[in-house]
């Protein structure tokens, strides 16, 4: 039950994430009061998506008190690097180069992005 596979959070399960990842801990009351800002959905469906969460492994959960506190046991990077492997391998035949030309030619990039995105290549050209 430790496979990637099994691990791999749904879309319901990303939004519990950030807010777990956003808070560092939460009840099931806080991470649905903060869902509902953006979304439809009830108590009992937020509850039940953490306790299939806590099954998969992908939060633990603190129940000494009589409120149970969440806690994510996935980071948001490696949650990331997951769903963007996926994403290069079947979106863009495994090239991150045309990942890269796709989301900078489709969005107004910052200087800032820039800068931070110049300094990754020159740090990536120095390893080489």
């Amino acid at each position: 039950m430790t496979s990637v596979k099994l691990n791999k959070p749904t879309e319901g399960e990303l939004e519990i994430l950030q807010v777990l990842w956003n808070n560092n801990k939460a009840s099931v009351r806080t991470v649905h009061e903060t869902l509902l800002k953006v979304k439809d959905c009830g108590y009992t469906t937020t509850l039940k998506l953490m306790q299939i969460m806590f099954e998969k492994g992908l939060v633990s959960r603190d129940d000494s008190n009589k409120i149970h506190i969440y806690t994510a046991n996935v980071t948001r990077e490696k949650t990331q690097k997951q769903f963007l492997n996926k994403m290069i391998d079947s979106l863009f035949a495994g090239s991150s180069t045309n990942l890269v030309l796709q989301a900078l030619g489709n969005h107004k990039t910052s200087n800032e992005e820039l800068k931070k995105i110049q300094v990754l290549l020159n740090q990536l050209k120095q390893t080489k």
